[in-house]
């Protein structure tokens, strides 16, 4: 039977809403405060159900923007805290890049440097080459001028993950419930009173929503703002949309993962290349594109091959009439299409010959990208609204950033944490938006 009343009422059983349920549940009986006893989480089906479920699970500190990049050191500890409850595999991240990206990425090391979190860069084409064949004696992408070798993070498999953090929450006494939809929110005065569902009303003192892309269908029941005024330089726009969807590109080729071993035999970095060389599909030698492109592999057991994903595409500016009703008939559990299938492989044989002749074993069947919900500069959004109700919105940055939940239940506890302050929602009409790089993929 659902609770009828909590103390602590966390929306989604993914990433966020767990992650924060465990280090809550810490927090109050650190302080004598309180239990996990005094939570529950809701999730309109179940543990890891959503986006985090069928994330690709890597775990990256490769930004351009500082605030990105201090963030996600933090993250990366809390990772290592117990990389065997969260399935963590510390292999590490490369970022390879063309000319283009050259000082964006020196940037990103010489501040990660200045932070004592752990890179190597190589830099001009030769070298870059050595470099990659000293790893991969196949190596063969072209365009390439830099390569960045963060010795920290990797990867993480999805649902093991999700269940080994659910398994830590309810240690604490935490009470997860799937099969359950919000209708709607009731208020007193200013603050969330009493939470609506299908299954009955959940009375409450605090609400956290973790709810990853359907978080403006939450946002709407706040009566929170779709569309805002930024401030980008000295001009402001007005009447910006606050929510924009992009399709996430993924998916597996099914070879034996295995297959990426490095020279020495070991499992290899997640791989992350872009490049400006023309890229031509491998069956037939068309072109398949002039623009700046990039993806990024990894072998990875639990999706049983080669696991990885391309740039994702902006939905609202292929179909304008395009909606999210998260509870409806929508789904951000998107398939992709042939267009990537054919770029992704292509792709892979652009870097590596050995996987050439392979487009044929890409494996279909298996659920694969999804939708992300991204703010107007694209990065996440954790602050209170309603007075009693935190938000957090990851603009799709989300599955790496296990350490959130961490400082989000510091903050509930009133400690404000100076990591998230740059992404309070103020800074759009303030100005304080995070900087771009040249980077092909929209979060980078």
């Amino acid at each position: 039977m659902l609770p009828t009343s909590t103390k602590y009422l966390i929306i989604g059983a993914g990433m966020h809403g767990l992650s924060t349920s465990y280090h809550l549940a810490l927090e109050l009986k650190n302080r004598g405060l309180g239990s996990g006893k005094d939570i529950l989480v809701i999730d309109k089906t179940g543990i890891g159900a959503g986006a985090s479920g069928i994330a690709c699970g890597v775990v990256r500190n490769n930004y351009f923007q500082p605030a990105m990049r201090e963030l996600m050191a933090h993250s990366v500890d809390v990772w290592e805290s117990d990389p065997k409850a969260y399935s963590y595999h510390p292999i590490g991240y490369m970022q390879i890049s063309p000319e283009v990206m050259h000082s964006d990425v020196a940037t990103i090391h010489e501040q990660q440097q200045a932070i004592g979190y752990p890179s190597e860069f190589i830099e001009g084409s030769a070298d870059s080459m050595a470099y990659m064949r000293g790893i991969f004696d196949d190596w063969q992408a072209k365009g390439i001028t830099s390569v960045l070798h963060e010795k920290k993070g990797g990867y993480s498999n999805n649902m093991k993950c999700m269940q080994g953090l659910a398994a830590k929450a309810e240690s604490e006494g935490v009470t997860i419930t799937g099969n359950v939809e919000i209708t709607g929110v009731d208020f007193s005065g200013k603050s969330i009173s009493t939470v609506n569902t299908n299954r009955g009303t959940i009375q409450t003192d605090y609400v956290v929503v973790g709810a990853g892309p359907w978080v403006n269908s939450i946002w709407k029941m706040l009566d929170l703002p779709s569309k805002i005024r930024v401030k980008d330089g000295d001009k402001f726009h007005e009447n910006v949309q606050m929510w924009r969807y992009y399709c996430l590109q993924e998916g597996t080729l099914g070879v034996d993962p295995n297959m990426l071993k490095t020279n020495d035999g070991k499992m290899p970095p997640v791989i992350h290349v872009d490049t400006d060389a023309p890229l031509h599909s491998d069956i037939d030698g068309s072109l398949i594109t002039n623009n700046i492109w990039g993806i990024y592999y990894k072998p990875d057991f639990s999706f049983d091959g080669v696991q990885g994903g391309g740039v994702p595409y902006d939905v609202d500016s292929i179909d304008e009439n395009f909606s999210v009703d998260p509870y409806g008939t929508e789904s951000p559990d998107f398939v992709v299409d042939n267009d990537f299938v054919n770029m992704w492989c292509a792709a892979l044989a652009f870097c590596q010959k050995r996987f050439e002749d392979t487009r044929h074993l890409y494996r279909g069947e298996l659920p694969s990208g999804g939708l992300g919900a991204l703010s107007p500069d694209r990065f996440p959004v954790f602050d209170v609204f309603r007075e009693n109700c935190y938000m957090i919105a990851d603009s799709n940055h989300g599955y790496k950033m296990l350490g959130v939940g961490k400082l989000v239940a510091e903050e509930i506890m009133g400690e404000s944490r100076k990591l998230l302050e740059p992404f309070r929602f103020r800074r759009f009409e303030e100005g304080k938006l995070h900087p771009v790089s040249n980077s092909p993929f929209p979060w980078s």
